[in-house]
């Protein structure tokens, strides 16, 4: 069975109102949306997910990098691994819009990173659904940062550190 063809997911955060508007329709109050030198630091409540208490969000233009962690709901949780996802940010003034390019890394922490959501991003190239441009980009964005974390032995922070955030990930 191959992979579901899906639009493209665009996601609008208004920095003033710390709301996020996904494609789909739905939005989210953000209990954390800060501007910062390097890009947007979000965070919001999961009520919905039975294993997640929150989710924590960066937005890294320069990069053409979305950060995702999940909190997990009880102390003793394994930790979920951290998903950099390649995206288009768009900013004008108080909004920041983002395109999804639907490929991205999976860094566990300690362990070594993988590409994921490759079906998907197979899928829509081949139904024209993701543009060349966007997709070339993609592949690019997710190659150079997986040979960057790996120089960096798969530590996250140390990474950043690297490009200049001088930022613990996940946030505390």
């Amino acid at each position: 069975m191959g992979a579901v063809i899906t639009p493209q997911l665009v996601d609008t955060v208004d920095t003033i109102s710390a709301v996020r508007s996904y494609s789909s329709g739905m939005s989210r109050h953000l209990t954390t949306c800060e501007v910062e030198r390097w890009g947007l630091r979000m965070e919001c409540p999961t009520p919905e997910d039975p294993f997640s208490d929150s989710e924590v969000t960066w937005l890294i233009p320069d990069l053409g990098l979305r950060l995702t962690h999940h909190r997990p709901r009880s102390r003793h949780a394994r930790r979920a691994p951290s998903v950099l996802t390649a995206v288009r940010v768009e900013r004008d003034g108080r909004s920041w819009r983002t395109t999804d390019l639907l490929l991205g890394l999976a860094v566990p922490g300690g362990t070594t990173a993988r590409i994921v959501r490759s079906e998907e991003f197979a899928a829509a190239v081949a139904g024209r659904v993701l543009r060349s441009g966007d997709a070339d980009l993609a592949l690019r964005t997710v190659h150079r940062t997986l040979e960057e974390i790996s120089l960096h032995r798969h530590d996250m922070t140390s990474w950043l550190m690297h490009r200049g955030l001088y930022e613990v990930w996940p946030p505390l």
